[in-house]
């Protein structure tokens, strides 16, 4: 079941010159899961935990240290790497056998929002982010059409749904896995945090492990099936697990 796509994934040019145009869900919906002539990213070892975790949410469990030095040799906002990492760390609680790296996690950050700096949008204290992200309403015309299945009460508009947040998540994906990676007792999937746990557990279910190259094509195959998106995130991908060492 394809759950969120977002034709700003075809905002890219490299990681330095990126041209991020937020809009329709992509339409082309290429089975490139398991083509092995298709790239496939390597997945992060488990991010180090703290020794003492200053709070209750996942993004407490990442050693801070860590996170800077990776923010520093990546060019991802510090926040952003502690949510990526708190969602690696509880996918491997829940999905022991998915193996899903943080820079997966990343790369899909990049490619949908920038790391949730897309239209002036930047990560609060608190992982949200400020103002919220949309992405273009999905009534059929250049994108697909999905009709509303929140009454507004995700994405702020009805008759039709529309992708929410840093992660580009469509309502009815985040009722599937609504999630608190801050500890702040309350979901929201415009907390990148939050929304990287999302994406996680769906990636996880439907890939059946990402710890192959098959198994992380699955992954992002059931995140978008374009293969340009695919490819985007791959690059991506791999260039922050080679960056972050």
């Amino acid at each position: 079941m394809r759950s969120w796509y977002l034709a700003g994934c075809a905002w890219w040019d490299g990681l330095v010159n990126r041209l991020p145009i937020v809009g329709a869900i992509v339409l082309v919906l290429a089975g490139c899961a398991a083509s092995p002539a298709l790239p496939a990213a390597t997945q992060a070892g488990p991010p180090p935990l703290a020794a003492s975790p200053a709070g209750p949410g996942y993004t407490d469990m990442v050693d801070h240290d860590w996170a800077q030095r990776t923010a520093e040799a990546t060019g991802i906002p510090v926040l952003a790497v502690l949510a990526y990492a708190g969602a690696a760390i509880r996918a491997a609680e829940v999905y022991p056998d998915c193996g899903i790296g943080w820079n997966t996690l990343a790369a899909i950050a990049l490619v949908e929002s920038d790391h949730g700096s897309f239209g002036g949008s930047s990560i609060g204290a608190d992982f949200t982010v400020s103002p919220p992200i949309f992405g273009a309403v999905l009534d059929g015309g250049d994108t697909e059409h999905i009709p509303d299945s929140d009454g507004g009460l995700v994405d702020g508009i009805k008759d039709f749904d529309r992708a929410v947040g840093p992660m580009q998540l469509i309502p009815q994906t985040w009722a599937s896995w609504p999630s608190d990676g801050n500890g702040d007792g309350v979901g929201d999937p415009q907390n990148i945090a939050d929304a990287a746990i999302a994406a996680a557990n769906h990636m996880c279910r439907a890939s059946g492990g990402m710890s192959t190259d098959d198994g992380w094509r699955r992954g992002i195959a059931a995140y978008n099936s374009g293969v340009d998106y695919l490819r985007k995130v791959a690059t991506a991908a791999q260039q922050y697990v080679d960056q972050a060492g």
